[in-house]
Formats: structure tokens, sequence, C-alpha cells
């Protein structure tokens, strides 16, 4: 284990967040809220020189980084990251904790949207978008994540053959850099898009700037306490609903698009999720609810947003919230169990009923219709997902009971956490307060919420690595 070279890679993602804090120093500059400007400003200091400081420690180390390293690199990321969000919140003059000012860094650069705050409307305009620039930043580096891990020949643990959907396969340090530049400028660019769309379609220009980054990165802040205050024409909801399917489909599928190359073989997993969203939404289709209003509740909970117009009584809360276990594409924002590994499970286990029944039949191993095979070693990947993410479950859900949080609302937090998926309406939780929760449960969730990005077999390899010799 090489933690100068962990060290190296870990200060260069601290400077977006320097960058982020220069932003919002202009931003508060511009409009003169200058009471906050001091927490960017030192945000902006501590940031930078840690960068500085730790590119130096890891500057002499061998640069090529290892699986194991990667998914320590990660964790170390949030963190930090997380640390560096945290700041202005501490220093703002709403009196948050420090743990407070954590766990809404964490639960923004993790995409959850959980927050501290009961009434957004009085926030300082200068902190929603610090919120909200949180989520842009931790949806970027997740995707920069899978990238490097897709690209690691190491293990096969995240299933590499199924992944880039006509990119190629990355062989040399090059392409890595290339690919990482593109996601950087498509993520931009469609982030504009979505922000110019929703500016159209008369949404303000705040509500938009802070909508596109929430929405991108599949987050759960909104610059209000309740989406109905933005979102009420069709117009901004076709907005809505377009922004969410291309933000639970596999992000390379942007790419082929813009070059013109889309292969209907080659993105199999995209079409099979509309597929299943299609019939997710006809499957709860009520009068009492518009079209409208349900595709984008469906969408929202699948590519774990959370983000709703309705709120629904206990059984189709319940409908939404094991949606959110499903997850979108392998390469998106969005986590859950994903789409993929669920369709090779139940592929699998149709497959072995067919052998029961009848042993002579030959049984197509293809993954979707394409030539790719499902292999013992997807299989058991697959599967230990599955249970990882049940045993997170279950143990999430054991603490928060403890600590005097209802069964039902336990469960259902503890779903929407290991899914990063904000709590709403649409799940019945909207009005449980972060901020008043007990310290043990808070703990919990952070660490949680991070298990629920990196998922729990991850942490079983780390721990496998640091402990026990190969």
């Amino acid at each position: 284990m090489n933690f100068k070279r962990i060290s190296y890679y870990l200060g260069l993602f601290c400077f977006p967040i320097s960058m982020l804090a220069f932003i919002n120093i202009l931003y508060s500059s511009y409009f003169d809220y200058f009471l906050s400007i001091n927490s960017y400003i030192i945000t902006l200091i501590v940031s930078l020189f840690t960068g500085i400081a730790l590119i130096l420690v890891g500057r002499k180390s061998e640069k090529k980084i290892s699986f194991i390293e990667q998914l320590i690199l990660i964790i170390l990321v949030y963190s930090l990251s997380a640390f560096f969000i945290s700041l202005p919140f501490y220093l703002s003059n709403y009196q948050v904790t420090f743990l407070n000012a954590f766990f809404e860094s964490i639960s923004g650069i993790t995409g959850t949207g959980f927050s501290i705050f009961e009434n957004i409307k009085y926030l300082d305009p200068t902190l929603i978008i610090w919120r909200s620039s949180s989520q842009w930043i931790g949806g970027l580096y997740f995707l920069f994540f899978l990238t490097l891990i897709f690209s690691n020949k190491q293990f096969a643990y995240k299933m590499n053959e199924f992944t880039y959907s006509g990119e190629g396969r990355i062989n040399s340090e090059n392409n890595i850099k290339q690919l990482l530049s593109k996601i950087f400028i498509m993520y931009s660019f469609l982030s504009f898009v979505i922000f110019l769309m929703l500016n159209i379609s008369d949404v303000r220009m705040f509500n938009s700037l802070n909508l596109s980054m929430s929405l991108i990165s599949t987050g759960g802040f909104i610059p209000t306490n309740t989406l109905n205050k933005i979102i009420d024409s069709n117009p901004q909801k076709l907005v809505f609903i377009f922004s969410l399917l291309f933000s639970m489909l596999n992000f390379f599928l942007l790419f082929n698009i813009f070059k013109k190359k889309v292969i209907i073989r080659k993105h199999e997993e995209d079409l099979y999720l509309i597929i299943l969203s299609i019939i997710l939404i006809l499957i709860v289709y009520l009068d009492s609810y518009s079209a409208l209003d349900i595709i984008i509740s469906v969408l929202s909970s699948l590519g774990n947003s959370g983000l709703s117009l309705i709120k629904s009584d206990n059984n189709l809360s319940l409908y939404f919230i094991l949606i959110t276990v499903i997850g979108g594409s392998l390469i998106s924002n969005t986590s859950g169990i994903k789409f993929t590994r669920i369709y090779i499970l139940l592929k699998t286990v149709s497959s072995e009923i067919i052998k029961l029944i009848s042993p002579n039949n030959i049984i197509n191993k293809n993954i979707f219709s394409s030539e790719n095979k499902i292999t013992d070693e997807n299989i058991k990947i697959s599967f230990l997902i599955f249970i990882s993410f049940f045993i997170s479950l279950f143990i999430l859900s054991s603490i928060l009971i403890v600590d005097n949080i209802d069964f039902e609302k336990s469960f259902k937090l503890s779903i929407l956490t290991i899914t990063n998926t904000t709590s709403s309406g649409m799940y019945g939780i909207e009005q449980l307060n972060f901020g008043n929760l007990l310290t043990t449960s808070k703990l919990s969730l952070i660490i949680f919420m991070i298990i629920g990005k990196i998922e729990l077999v991850s942490v079983f390899l780390i721990i496998k690595k640091l402990l026990f010799k190969d």
C-alpha cells in the first residue's frame, strides 16, 4: 500500500473545491453578500494549501494506482471534500454545529440530499448555491471514480465488459486522461443545457441554476422547501423528466449521441431501463395523479434523486422506495444495486429453474441480447452486492431503531440512505428533522451515505487488504 501515491491524487481532488469557493467569493462580491464571504475565503485557503501539501508529499511516488488504493482514495476524497464543504456551513451565522455541517456536506457530495436546515428559503443565497455545488462536484467525482475503477483490470469486481458502451477498452494512462476530460466537458455541457431549458420554461434563473446541478448529479438539494414551488407547468415538468432520464442512463450514451454513433446493440442496458421505467409507470398510474407527476416520481426513484411533486400514502410510498433499490445504469450517478446486476441475478435464477424443469434445454446466458456472456464471476459479484445491500440495510435500521426512530421510518430512511435518495413526501418521511437526530444516528447515516456510493463490498475488500496479507 503506497499512501504517498494516494496522497498525490487526493491533493488533485482538493483544487475543484478551491475553484468552487473562488466562484462563491465572486458571487458574494457581485451581489454584496459580504456577511458570508469570509467563510468562502477560508475554505479557498484551506483547500488550496491542503491540496498543494498533499501533492508535495506524493510528487515523487509512482503514479500508477492499484484497485484497492483507488477504493481508499474514493473514501478519502469524499471525507476530505466534505470537510472543506462543511466549513461555510459551520462558519455561517446559522449556529450550525460541526457535525451538522459535516452531515450536510456528506449528504451533498454523495448526492443523498438529506438536510439539517428546516427552512431553506431563509438561507443565504450563497449557501444555497454552495449546497447545490457540493452535489454537482460530487456527481463529477463519482463519474471520475467509475471510469478509474472500470479501467482497472486487477479485479473484475465491477463487470468491466458491460460498461463503456462503444467507447472501447481503456488501456493507457493517456486514454484515461482523455476520457476524464470528455466526462468533465460533457457533464458541464449537459448541466448548462438543463439550466437553459429550465430557464426557457420560465423557472427563475437562480432556481434553474440550483436545479440543474441537482438533476445532473441525481442529488436531492433544491433551493426551496418544496419542489412544487418551482415546477408547476407542463413544459417545466417535461424538462424535469428529460433531465431525470438522462441522469440515470449510461453516461457514455451521451458521447455516442453527439458522435451520431448510437448503436442499440451497445446500449441495450439503457433500452431495457427505459422499458422498465415504462412498465413501472403503467403499474402505478392512478387517476388521482397526473401522468407527468407519476413519470417524475418513478424516474426520480429509479434514478435515486427522490425529487417529486406528489405526496403518497403508505402503500404507494413503499412502492417508490423499493424502486430506488434497482438504480440506473452501471455508468451513471445513480446508486442502488444497479439494474444490470439485478438483471443478471434474475436471469440466473430463471435459468436454474428451467434447468430443474427441463435439464436438456439449451439456456441462453447472454447479457441482454449482446454477445457478452454472463460469467460465474458476474453472478458471484452481483450476488455479493445484493447481499451486502441487505446487510447494510439491517445494520443501519437496527442502529436507527435503537435511537428511538420507529420501525417504519427507520426502514424507509435506511433504504434511502444506502441508495443515496433524498427523503420527500413521495416516501412519507419529508418531515424528518435531521438536525435533531442523535449523534449516533447522524454518524451512522454519514457512514452509510458513503457506503451507498462505494458499496459495502468495497469496504470489505479494503479491510481484507489492510488486515490480511495476500
